[in-house]
């Protein structure tokens, strides 16, 4: 075990310590952690003022130091399983609940040893698998099963992870202290039912452990050559794309979550991946990873994403159910996870997480913006095991031409002469599919020929973007990275409600990638220079303004 590089690497912000070739905890943490695993009637634990003292004794014989844990975590702690959590719920709990988890904890070196070792016979031939700190601009996969990701989590429930040197190597906070602290510096109903998720989550893998594994890999696009990895595209790779975009299907309700079709699922991120998952945050980001706390493993041993990377994850089970969103968020029960597992053991759920600019205001359209958020999205859609394809079409002299010599101006005259959104009477290239009432029936694309992009308003919210900028972008991105469909949640935001209209027109059209990219240039061109203040759809098709006016005036008629 001494020489194992990947066990090295992640060894410092780990709770064990290694000699003669094993890992193990110190033996008061045995000790006390034996006491916990024989029940309240044993231990004497049964309220979460007790378990924090006990926590705290733990942390104590690690030589955890006590600033390293937040000040308030004792208080939310005690007020979460001693007031807000139900009595029948908290006694379970304590009798059944937290024996089991000290058990997890005590066989953690064990199934750290059988990962390492299973790592090394090879989950995918000649790829390294094992838990390592997987370091920003190296592309790499870490598999994990259940049971590890479990008892790594109940680690983090007993804040027993070592805080030090985490923050120098951009590495998120991974126990949970501050998110029973809020319960007691900034109490909100939302914060209660995120740790209601995350306790039920224990419940759920106490009663019967699950047996199947999830992968957390870093993507990267090289911004030197390498013959194994995807480059960085440049702008005249957009500009001069001649692939076609792919087909596209709106829903303006429904959750990304609740899709059933094996596609990419992308988590709006934060450059830090979970965001405020442990501590405030109730958006997007922070409650998937409170449905699927599988999610949260991740944040252990991944650094921040630089502008060329996203991560990937796939195989989380999602165990609960919810409502509302933000300060409204409130956990609605448990959720049995049906999907389909693949050859690896992993569910068919693919979580891609993107960061997007934030609040970037006129600086979104200027071309490093632009360039910033198409790669950052292709980085995210990208398949690794296309590499060989990508490097072909990035070559500046081959498959990158631009097609049918059709000029900006001449592009943009089709949507300035159109006298109807409507798409033109000529066959579709690539069907769309409209439903104003929400996504329902079977796609055009079969999901056979490929995993899909399913998304919605990326980077906009409190992030601060422009959402048919961003929706644009995103369709290109799925495009140029051989994507059959992209699905989008608009959520009946406002600003897409001609999404529809537009991407049909585009559709009939027959716009490549870089046709539709130097359209979207020009476009951001003049907005930043403030040539032009009025939003892309009505920009590229002043006819939906004198429609949309129409339908305005016959209504108040």
């Amino acid at each position: 075990m001494e020489n194992k590089e990947d066990l090295k690497s992640i060894l410092p912000f780990l709770p064990l310590s290694l000699s003669s070739s094993s890992l193990s905890w110190p033996p008061p943490v045995v000790e006390a952690l034996s006491t916990l695993s024989k029940g309240p009637h044993h231990s004497k634990i049964n309220s979460g003022e007790l378990l924090f003292i006990a926590i705290f004794d733990m942390r104590n014989s690690l030589y955890l130091p006590e600033f390293s844990i937040d000040a308030y975590a004792s208080r939310g702690l005690a007020f979460f399983f001693d007031h807000l959590l139900p009595r029948d719920e908290a006694a379970k709990w304590f009798e059944e609940v937290v024996p089991q988890l000290a058990n997890l904890l005590l066989r953690l070196p064990s199934l750290l040893e059988t990962h390492y070792e299973n790592a090394d016979d090879g989950v995918l031939k000649g790829v390294k698998t094992g838990l390592r700190l997987l370091e920003s601009q190296e592309p790499g996969i870490v598999f994990l099963s259940q049971e590890l990701i479990g008892a790594l989590l109940a680690c983090a429930l007993f804040c027993l992870f070592p805080t030090r040197n985490r923050g120098s190597s951009h590495l998120p906070m991974v126990n949970f202290d501050h998110l029973f602290a809020c319960l007691q510096d900034h109490y909100e109903e939302a914060y209660e039912h995120k740790l209601k998720c995350i306790v039920h989550y224990f419940g759920r893998i106490c009663s019967s452990m699950p047996e199947g594994y999830v992968s957390f890999e870093r993507k990267v696009l090289s911004l030197e050559y390498s013959p194994s990895c995807i480059p960085y595209p440049k702008e005249k790779v957009w500009s001069q794309s001649n692939i076609s975009l792919c087909h596209f299907e709106i829903s303006i309700s429904g959750l990304i979550e609740d899709q059933s079709r094996e596609a990419i699922e992308v988590d709006f991120a934060n450059m830090y991946l979970g965001g405020g998952a442990l501590v405030r945050g109730c958006v997007q980001e922070e409650i998937r990873f409170m449905i699927n706390p599988e999610l949260i493993a991740g944040m252990l041993f991944l650094p921040g994403m630089a502008d060329n990377e996203a991560i990937e994850i796939v195989g989380t089970e999602r165990f609960s159910s919810y409502t509302g969103y933000a300060s409204s968020f409130r956990f609605n029960g448990d959720y049995v996870d049906k999907k389909d597992i693949d050859v690896l053991g992993r569910r068919k759920t693919r979580i891609v997480a993107i960061d997007a600019l934030c609040r970037p205001g006129k600086s979104q359209y200027r071309r490093e913006g632009l360039l910033r958020e198409i790669n950052k999205a292709f980085c995210g859609f990208m398949d690794q095991c296309k590499c060989h394809q990508h490097q072909q079409l990035f070559k500046d002299d081959k498959a990158v031409n631009i097609t049918d010599g059709r000029s900006i101006d001449n592009l943009l005259l089709l949507g300035h002469t159109s006298t109807s959104s409507q798409p033109t009477e000529e066959p579709l290239r690539n069907p769309l599919i409209r439903n104003r009432e929400g996504h329902s029936g079977q796609p055009l694309v079969d999901d056979h020929h490929g995993i899909g992009v399913v998304t919605g308003n990326w980077g906009c919210g409190a992030f601060g973007g422009d959402p048919q900028l961003k929706a644009m972008l995103q369709w290109i991105a799925a495009s140029q990275a051989m994507r059959p469909f992209i699905l989008y949640y608009t959520f009946g935001l406002e600003a897409l409600q001609m999404l529809d209209q537009v991407t049909q027109w585009i559709v009939s059209h027959k716009w490549t990638v870089g046709e539709l990219w130097n359209v979207l240039a020009e476009y951001s061109s003049q907005r930043s220079r403030g040539a032009t203040s009025i939003r892309f759809f009505n920009w590229l098709l002043p006819s939906l303004s004198s429609r949309d006016t129409m339908l305005n005036d016959s209504n108040d008629d």
